[in-house]
């Protein structure tokens, strides 16, 4: 995992984005923030997992298709299945020791 903060690299409604095997904070002070770093590394895993490639093709796809379900973009975004597995066990800083393969596909 490579850390770099660029507040102009991110979305004005996003602290931080995941282009694996970069994570990129809006602030430095994000790096300390242990839930946050732990989402983030969930999200590196995912990627790491599905080839990063199909990672970027399905969250698309399933964006897109959320977006049909709520007519929300911030509702879409926060039920696609990786952001649901990340916003859930970013407090549990273990779950990456535990973390079965593909596990996202539970919150679909």
């Amino acid at each position: 995992m490579i850390v770099l903060v660029n507040k102009y690299f991110i979305l004005r409604r996003f602290d931080g984005v995941v282009l694996w095997p970069f994570v990129f904070l809006r602030r430095p002070g994000l790096k300390y923030n242990k839930e946050f770093m732990n989402h983030e590394r969930v999200h590196l895993r995912q990627q790491r997992e599905m080839l990063v490639v199909f990672f970027y093709l399905w969250y698309l796809v399933e964006f897109f298709l959320r977006y049909l379900e709520f007519d929300n973009a911030y509702e879409a975004y926060r039920n696609i299945s990786f952001e649901r597995e990340a916003y859930s066990n970013e407090d549990n800083l273990d779950y990456l020791k535990n973390r079965r393969a593909w596990a996202f596909l539970k919150y679909l």
